[in-house]
Order: structure tokens, then C-alpha cells, then sequence
């Protein structure tokens, strides 16, 4: 199975946002399979063959088939030229910086620490209650954001200096996550969504990815 141009499986989730919105930033045209998390969408056959984890969200670009977030924004900006003030690594010492950034977002924030609270309080009828861990992982969270806040602060406008990048989409949407979990963020972190936030294409991402639920004012 081989797609002309990328396709995108999933809406409605954190981790389909970044890919929705690094494709409208870079200004490509693609097609949007909108299936959400935990549907019979995912369990069909078809699915399956692209994705046996079942998961959203999933791109596929010619014969290529990637399942993962920061994967796919990574292969999209390499594979796509990106536009004026979209930040592209020029070396080697730029491109480690900002996988700094974005493994320890992925790993820090994502997968250790807003993952396990999604898990265990937003879906506790699935997963079950863990009150403990729950508690931990929202101190742990506060920890990093903390420990990483002057960084940002004083990184200039994005993480990466005046243009956004992908480290950018990854952490905005782990701030997003956060705010709706009501963690008490440090202000430099706020101020860093704030101004993130007043990006036209962020509201066109969201607007896409999450129909019938977000305004520009949500």
C-alpha cells in the first residue's frame, strides 16, 4: 500500500496535534483519516496492517509507515522544506540541541510523567485508579518544568531562538495537557504557551484536530 501524499490516521489527540500542526506550518498538502484513540476505527484489519500497537496517530508517505509523534514531525521536517521562520538544523551541533530538547520533552514530561496521569486519572475506568502514582508523576512533572524554566526563558521567543520548531509543537502540546490537569506551571513557562499560543496555525491545528470542541478563545 503506497500513498502519493502523506496521510495522516488520527484526530483528537495530543500526539496527532503535532502532526496536524508541523504539516500546516510547513504548508503541505495531505490527507486526514479522522479516527480517534480507543474506536473501532483502530481495531479494524486495515488499521492494523498499518499499525499493529492500534494506536493514532499514523503517517504514511509513499511506502513509508511511521507511529510515532516525534518521529513523524521529524521525518516531515527533513522531507519538506521548511518555510521562512521555521527553524531546520544547519549542523550537527544544531540538530543535538534540538533533540535535546525534544527527547527530553518526549521522555520528562510526555511519557513518564502526563501519560501515567492521563492513564490513571483521565482514563481510570480503563486502567484503574493509582492514586500514588498519580500524585508522583505530578511532582515529577512540576520538578522538570521547573528545573528547565530559566532555559526557556531565556532561549528567546521559541526554543530554538525566533523560529518555531519541532521542539516547539512537542513541548506546546505537553503545556496544553498540563494546563488541562490544572498542574500549577512556573511563569516563564506560561508566558512561553502565551506567546506560542498567538500563532494563527496553532488555532487552525487545533480547530482540525479537535472538530466541535475548541474556539479560538477555549
Amino acid at each position: 500500500m503506497t500513498f502519493a501524499k502523506p496521510t495522516v490516521w488520527g484526530i483528537g489527540s495530543t500526539r496527532a496535534m503535532r502532526v496536524h500542526w508541523t504539516l500546516l506550518e510547513l504548508g503541505v498538502d495531505y490527507e486526514s483519516r479522522a479516527i480517534r484513540t480507543r474506536t473501532p476505527e483502530t481495531q479494524t484489519k486495515e488499521f492494523a496492517r498499518l499499525n499493529p500497537k492500534r494506536k493514532i496517530p499514523v503517517l504514511c508517505h509513499g511506502s513509508l509507515v511511521l507511529t510515532e509523534s516525534a518521529a513523524i514531525i521529524g521525518y516531515l521536517t527533513d522531507t519538506f522544506p521548511a518555510p521562512k521562520g521555521f527553524f531546520s538544523p544547519s549542523d550537527a551541533v544544531q540538530r543535538a540541541k534540538l533533540n535535546e530538547w525534544c527527547y527530553f520533552v518526549m521522555t520528562e514530561l510526555d511519557a513518564h510523567s502526563l501519560y501515567l496521569i492521563r492513564r490513571h486519572e483521565g482514563l481510570k475506568e480503563i486502567y484503574g485508579e493509582a492514586p500514588e502514582a498519580v500524585a508522583s508523576a505530578r511532582e515529577y512533572f512540576l520538578k522538570q518544568v521547573n528545573a528547565m524554566s530559566d532555559k526557556v526563558d531565556a532561549a528567546g521567543t521559541y526554543l530554538m531562538g525566533h523560529e518555531l520548531s519541532i521542539a516547539d509543537i512537542i513541548l506546546m502540546t505537553c503545556l496544553d495537557w498540563a494546563i488541562m490537569y490544572e498542574l500549577d506551571l512556573p511563569q516563564a513557562l506560561l508566558s512561553y504557551h502565551g506567546r506560542v499560543a498567538e500563532r494563527p496555525i496553532y488555532h487552525q491545528a487545533m480547530r482540525l484536530n479537535y472538530p466541535g470542541r475548541y474556539t479560538d478563545d477555549a
